[in-house]
């Protein structure tokens, strides 16, 4: 453990248990990640914001703590980073937007920044993403666009974008995320690593920026499942500061990851999350369903109605937050955003109204599913990551536009809660892919074990991405 050199790129559980030995100090682990952030973020521009004073700050405290014999935490001296739509202390809450640069700093940290470093994490600063959490690109026309680490003219993904680059960029081993319509699990598989959208209001959403109040999920996203599941750990609990947030218990997934997949009853979902994309996508679902021994094919029904549906209430409940933002100061908004919620403020309401009943039948309809399975896999995108600003691709010999069907297949997940491990995988070495891995709601830990266990297969890896070499 000692003869690591760059701790910014171990693992959070490798850095963890060097601190509790007693063989690296939380300060050594937070210079080598700011040393690391300053030396290659201009090259992805992951980051807004770097805490440097904080960090070093909350590192000296964690090593005096530790000197006096205080029990570390299960994450004691692991960097981690937070989308800018997350709260903290000092800084304004961006979301991504011109116009938020000029909101007051916080007063507080929100609730699951507050966790992790209750667990003895240090936050090193805020995180790139698209404006408003409305965006699946990683592009941000005001701080800039978030580049794939693993090949720069590529895009990171979004909305979650820097979160995502961070990661596999090696800048941090843990980096918190939001999760509306798909932007943990679309960045996880543009950029290689692993992500975790719980069920919706597993975690507490307390001192966000919200996007569409009944979609929003929050979550981490690592390079193992092992630190995915000891940060989701980290942040359980109710929260009455959010009245969404579930009154459950804490229930600890960490202890479940070395069993496996065994004894559990997994399918591949067919139908619509079989076509529509190109063939490399539906490969890598495949490849997984070989290294678990899947035969088994399910049909997750209304799909394509579900997506159109999640659609409509994006657009109504996102124009409703934003309304006198664009009243005020439209030309402040990035046109692509601007547009898309003012034709959201004009839909008539009986058409989401329509797609809320919708959205009770079809959860009904798939929670049936989970009473013969335990877990389903499907893509998370349609394709490898686009190039950085391309505004169309061909998808089953259709030219679409790549905004906004980059989250086909993860639209229609999200939009009734349920939790999901998106794992990344590489087909030939080129740029990766992801599958999602499903489970009926609360159940994160099977969704995590089968993460685990395509990790443990080398089926599902997430190398840092060799940004000293590029």
């Amino acid at each position: 453990m000692s003869a690591v050199t760059d701790w910014s790129t171990a693992p959070a559980a490798d850095i963890a248990a060097a601190f509790a030995a007693g063989a690296v100090t939380a300060r050594a682990v937070t210079d080598a990640a700011l040393a690391r952030i300053a030396r290659l973020d201009g090259r992805v521009n992951a980051f807004t914001d770097v805490v440097t004073e904080r960090a070093l700050a909350r590192a000296g405290a964690l090593d005096a703590a530790r000197a006096r014999g205080a029990a570390p935490g299960p994450l004691a001296g692991v960097p981690f980073a937070a989308k800018n739509l997350f709260d903290i202390a000092g800084l304004p809450t961006r979301a991504g937007a011109r116009i938020n640069r000029e909101r007051a700093p916080a007063t507080h940290d929100a609730a699951l920044i507050a966790r992790l470093e209750a667990a003895g994490a240090v936050l090193v600063g805020g995180l790139n993403m698209g404006e408003y959490a409305y965006d699946f690109t990683g592009e941000n026309v005001h701080d800039g666009n978030t580049l794939n680490p693993h090949d720069f003219g590529h895009m990171s993904g979004g909305s979650s974008g820097g979160s995502g680059g961070a990661v596999a960029a090696g800048l941090v081993p843990l980096a918190l995320a939001s999760d509306t319509n798909g932007s943990i699990r679309v960045p996880s598989a543009f950029c290689g690593c692993f992500g975790l959208k719980p069920t919706y209001g597993r975690l507490s959403r307390a001192g966000t920026f919200p996007f569409v109040g009944s979609l929003d999920h929050l979550g981490p996203m690592a390079r193992t499942s092992l630190d995915l599941a000891l940060a989701y750990d980290a942040m359980q609990g109710p929260d009455a500061a959010d009245p969404a947030a579930a009154t459950r218990p804490p229930e600890p997934v960490v202890p479940h990851l070395a069993k496996g997949a065994t004894g559990l009853r997994i399918a591949v979902a067919g139908g619509y999350f079989s076509r529509g994309g190109e063939a490399e996508a539906f490969e890598a679902v495949a490849h997984c369903a070989r290294a678990l021994g899947v035969t088994r094919t399910v049909e997750i029904p209304e799909a394509a109605r579900a997506r159109a549906s999640a659609y409509l209430i994006t657009a109504a409940e996102g124009a409703a937050l934003h309304l006198d933002r664009l009243r005020s100061r439209a030309r402040d908004f990035d046109p692509a955003v601007r547009d898309r919620l003012i034709a959201g403020a004009m839909l008539p309401a009986p058409f989401v109204e329509r797609a809320q009943r919708f959205r009770r039948w079809y959860r009904d309809a798939v929670l049936a599913l989970f009473e013969t399975v335990d877990v389903i896999l499907a893509p998370s995108t349609p394709c490898r990551a686009p190039r950085s600003g391309q505004a169309t691709f061909v998808l089953d010999g259709v030219e679409l536009p790549v905004r906004p069907n980059i989250g086909l297949f993860t639209q229609p997940i999200s939009f009734i809660g349920l939790p999901v491990a998106a794992v990344p995988v590489r087909l030939d070495g080129g740029l990766p892919l992801g599958v999602q891995v499903i489970a009926a709601p609360w159940r994160e830990d099977l969704a995590l074990r089968v993460a685990h266990h395509l990790e443990r297969e080398g089926v599902s890896l997430a190398p840092v991405a060799a940004l000293e070499s590029a």
